[in-house]
């Protein structure tokens, strides 16, 4: 399956370093690019990117709201790999809660920028855990007592949802829990669907922020 990256950064040098990266790959293609987050939405729509590999902060529209406007304008909405420079920026954090599947460093090796848009374009575990782990330790307060018990997971799903917190792919989760792949499929879609999370990284933040999940 080839996939279709779209890259979005300020900085053309940034732009231009990415698409040699990607292009590089017989299996992904640059589509196209943008040097601020107010391009991207027609982009997408004309290109049909399944991806967009998108700069955090940019000068006009930032990452955050490119990243909201794109999910709630497109269905089916591509995956959205956010680019920063520093790991603990605010706008990271903000930019996952709003839908984005993951970010990355500019700093990354470019063979780790590769895996990572196969991860969050084929959804089939969570990318970089402990970073996603890290970050909500660092912006939430105490959460929330809930727990999750308002979306009645059912116990399988919520020994799913912890593996999945753990950045299990599905592969491995069914290893671990002794389970059928289809089923454990099964499993993570209903999670998603319980928690109203469009993918993991949404759904596991959700699980940090009720406590359900301990960040400690």
């Amino acid at each position: 399956m080839n996939l279709s990256v779209v890259v979005v950064d300020d900085e053309p040098l940034i732009r231009s370093g990415l698409r040699a990266i990607i292009n590089a790959e017989e299996d992904l293609t640059v589509v196209g690019e943008a040097g601020d987050g107010a391009e991207v939405l027609p982009l997408v729509r004309r290109t049909g990117a399944d991806v967009v590999l998108m700069d955090v902060r940019m000068p006009a529209v930032d990452g955050i709201q490119a990243t909201r406007l794109l999910l709630d304008s497109l269905d089916p909405a591509p995956r959205v790999l956010v680019v920063t420079t520093f790991e603990n920026d605010d706008y990271v954090y903000d930019a996952l809660r709003a839908g984005a599947s993951g970010f990355l460093l500019k700093r990354t090796p470019p063979d780790d920028i590769i895996a990572a848009i196969r991860t969050v374009a084929h959804s089939e575990s969570l990318l970089f855990p402990e970073a996603i782990r890290a970050l909500a330790l660092a912006h939430l307060g105490t959460p929330a007592p809930s727990g999750l018990t308002e979306y009645q997971l059912t116990e399988r799903e919520q020994e799913v949802l912890r593996l999945m917190a753990r950045g299990l792919s599905n592969a491995e989760i069914a290893a671990e829990l002794i389970l059928g792949l289809q089923t454990v499929k099964t499993h993570v879609a209903n999670v998603l669907a319980k928690l109203n999370a469009r993918d993991r990284t949404q759904a596991v933040i959700r699980a940090y922020e009720s406590g359900f999940v301990p960040l400690h």
